[in-house]
């Protein structure tokens, strides 16, 4: 019976070991991080060893433990790409930041890269103009005007012809400004909504037939903000929450055509969304001028400038290095088998985490101590409340 029992631990130990060899291999070649490569399936195979390496004179339980081993072992993704050249590739918002980058970048992959823009003649556009190749377009594109979605639309369709276009990537967006969603002005979270999703919408609408014929890539660029709360973010949270939702749909509305619909949600990096201190000082203004006398005495105009130095904390401790993020985009595109969900950055993975799977308090308190915006200073109202029982 010892005998018996011993060889089961043999079989379990050398099981074991050739397992999360392989596992290491195929997630170090292919490049998958943590969240893509089924965190819970893991746990799961380790509480199973755990049990059947107690258990290891149970045929049946240490059977289930190869097989589950051998069948986690072959849902990790394998990174193998299509070709890129030659490929046509919409992206918005190239300004600037994140799309500015992605274009250059799906440029030197020999991408057919349709570089939309808010302003043509703008230092972002001049300098694509200047670094890339021939293949790149620049397309006069706000997503918030359908006459020129249209004619960008018809301007595209009429270069790739029977192609097809094999890829759109929804960048185009704006932060807007933070603060307590109690001061936010209107015009912040209709700016944000127009932007970040109903002009991603109407993009998508208008492009969907080109999209369709080549059987292609819908990307977005979400944000962490679009399915965790983040204080602060409420105008371009709610935004970023209605395009998670929509290229979630989308995804199963299109998977008869054959077109793959992914969403990247990356955490803190530089980009110019954040805007400039003097933006963030006109916004100031504008929040002063459109509260009402009692929200503003509750508040205290010392805590409404207060705000103000978030701008300079947000972009101390955002990332410049966007590879993470270019990686996720390249990947959504021309994977043959891409991630609905991507979530590059720090934290990006972590703090959805705490929000999804922890008590509502946990994620609370981190989100506390991690963010900035309700650590250094209270509305005047609560100071005062504060000041009143403790002297008491």
């Amino acid at each position: 019976m010892e005998l018996v029992q011993d060889e089961s631990m043999l079989l379990h130990l050398a099981v074991s070991a050739v397992f999360s060899g392989l596992t290491i291999y195929k997630l170090t070649k292919n490049k998958v991080k943590i969240e893509n490569a089924s965190v819970c399936g893991l746990l799961s195979l380790l509480t199973l060893g755990i049990i059947s390496f107690f258990c290891a004179s149970g045929r049946a339980v240490l059977t289930l433990f190869v097989l589950s081993c051998v069948a986690y072992y072959f849902s990790i993704p394998v990174r193998d790409m299509l070709p890129m050249e030659g490929k046509a590739v919409l992206i918005t918002g190239c300004d600037s930041g994140l799309g500015h980058a992605l274009a250059k970048h799906l440029d030197e992959l020999g991408v057919l890269v349709f570089a939309g823009v808010l302003d043509k003649k703008g230092p972002g556009a001049e300098e694509l103009k200047k670094i890339c190749s021939s293949r790149l377009s620049l397309i006069q594109l706000d997503v918030t005007s359908g006459q020129e979605i249209k004619t960008a639309c018809d301007k595209i369709k009429s270069r790739v012809r029977d192609e097809g276009l094999w890829g759109i990537v929804h960048n185009a967006g704006v932060l807007g400004y933070m603060a307590d969603g109690e001061l936010l002005p209107i015009s912040v979270y209709k700016q944000c909504l127009n932007v970040n999703f109903i002009g991603a919408a109407h993009v998508t609408k208008m492009f969907m037939p080109l999209l369709r014929k080549a059987k292609g890539r819908l990307v977005s660029i979400s944000s962490m903000a679009g399915h965790t709360p983040i204080p602060g973010f409420a105008a371009y949270a709610a935004s970023k929450a209605a395009l998670t939702m929509f290229c979630a749909v989308m995804r199963q509305d299109l998977f008869k055509w054959g077109v793959k619909v992914a969403t990247i949600h990356p955490s803190g990096f530089k980009t110019n969304i954040f805007g400039s201190r003097e933006n963030w000082s006109a916004q100031d203004q504008n929040i002063l001028a459109n509260l009402t006398a009692d929200v503003k005495d509750d508040y205290g105009e010392e805590y409404l400038l207060k705000l103000r130095e978030l701008h300079d904390e947000m972009a101390a401790i955002s990332s410049s290095d966007l590879t993470p993020v270019l990686e996720d985009a390249c990947h959504a595109l021309f994977a043959q088998s891409p991630n609905s969900s991507y979530t590059p950055g720090r934290f990006a993975y972590l703090i959805p985490c705490l929000f999804r799977y922890f008590p509502l308090w946990v994620y609370d308190y981190f989100a506390k101590q991690i963010f900035q915006i309700h650590r250094n200073i209270l509305p005047r109202s609560l100071r005062l409340s504060r000041t009143k029982n403790n002297g008491a």
